[in-house]
């Protein structure tokens, strides 16, 4: 399984999501976080990881004749202190972008391969994406796509702007909300979009996640990875539902978090410009 972590506005925690959703992947499949990000990548620098193996290096062995080999994602990643393997992407945005070139071009990608063999599952860290990304290919052939957003009137309203064009990218597009704001129903009826979780503010359990004690087996003690581990279990429920005869999955991930509002914030209403989808 493939799953594709973005955002088309700011930078609300793909990467903080992405290794969460890998530290609390609930089942005996092998999770590797790729770190996909035009902009360069955060591992490195956050858990003091060698430059190499990693996005670089992956791409230049997609170029060679072992570029089908289906295990080359996990010979190029890196393992965390707590186990969980990561494809580290540059800090350099020049290279970031030079590598995703590489690995997004061809009918199939590296991710793909790896994420088709029943015992692997790869979440894709593809940061703020567009329609001039170069990661836009690895969320197209994802088989999910989560769009992070925090639930205020300024990202909302961006979001609302661009989700139709961003619904052309996936079959399953779903909305992770992030923080406090609007409620988690009202967003979703609003912009018509399912809303598979809210990922609350959760400071210690970020640091848990950038290199402070991190471990794949503790990550979800903390409130940031209660709420990853639903969602987490919600999207390897969607990955093991029964073909349809035309051997595709049904289209839509059911919800795991049922609207509500976040604790102690007064409940509110999404205004009319979210729901046209321009800022005031």
């Amino acid at each position: 399984m493939l799953i594709a972590v973005c955002s088309l506005k700011g930078s609300p925690g793909a990467t903080t999501l992405a290794t969460a959703l890998g530290a609390c992947w609930p089942t005996q499949q092998s999770p590797i976080v790729v770190e996909a990000d035009p902009a360069g990548g955060d591992l490195m620098a956050r858990f003091r990881l060698p430059d190499t193996p990693g996005l670089v290096s992956l791409a230049a062995a997609a170029r060679g004749r072992g570029g089908a080999d289906p295990n080359l994602l996990v010979q190029h990643s890196q393992p965390l202190p707590g186990g969980l393997r990561v494809v580290p992407g540059p800090v350099g945005a020049e290279q970031a972008r030079a590598a995703l070139a590489v690995l997004a071009s061809g009918g199939s990608s590296p991710l793909r391969r790896a994420a088709d063999q029943p015992d692997t599952v790869v979440i894709a860290d593809c940061g703020r994406v567009d329609p001039g990304s170069p990661a836009l290919p690895i969320v197209r052939g994802a088989d999910a796509m989560l769009l992070l957003s925090r639930p205020h009137d300024d990202e909302l309203a961006h979001v609302a702007l661009k989700l139709q064009a961003a619904q052309q990218w996936s079959r399953r597009p779903c909305l992770v909300l992030v923080g406090d704001g609007y409620p988690t129903a009202e967003v979703s009826q609003t912009l018509q979009i399912p809303v598979m979780g809210r990922v609350p503010t959760d400071t210690k359990g970020a640091a848990m996640l950038s290199g402070q004690g991190t471990s794949r087996h503790g990550a979800d003690k903390s409130a940031l990875g209660r709420a990853a581990a639903m969602i987490a279990l919600n999207l390897h429920a969607h990955g093991h539902q029964p073909t349809t005869t035309d051997g595709s999955r049904p289209p839509h991930l059911r919800l795991a978090v049922v609207g509500e509002s976040v604790p102690g914030v007064p409940p509110q209403r999404v205004g009319p410009h979210i729901r046209n989808g321009a800022t005031p």
